[in-house]
């Protein structure tokens, strides 16, 4: 799941670099922790957070086929 996000997140920014996932699994749901450069918050996000809302939607379909529950947040 982690990489899934790294890999759209890296498409979208100026800084592809600084994109740092960080993983933490627990026994039936997964945190996702997007860490990006402070000036590429505002691509990541997007207009009225629809961005995010589509990482997120993504990122929970594939999370259906393991019956996991995934919970993405976008850190500074």
């Amino acid at each position: 799941m982690g990489h899934l996000v790294e890999v759209i997140a890296k498409g979208l920014v100026d800084n592809p670099e600084q994109v740092n996932v960080n993983e933490i699994e627990g026994n039936r749901s997964i945190i996702l922790e997007l860490k990006v450069a402070p000036e590429d918050m505002g691509k990541v996000i997007g207009k009225q957070g629809r961005i995010a809302k589509a990482i997120r939607t993504v990122v929970k379909a594939a999370a259906t086929k393991q019956n996991k529950r995934v919970i993405v947040e976008i850190i500074q």
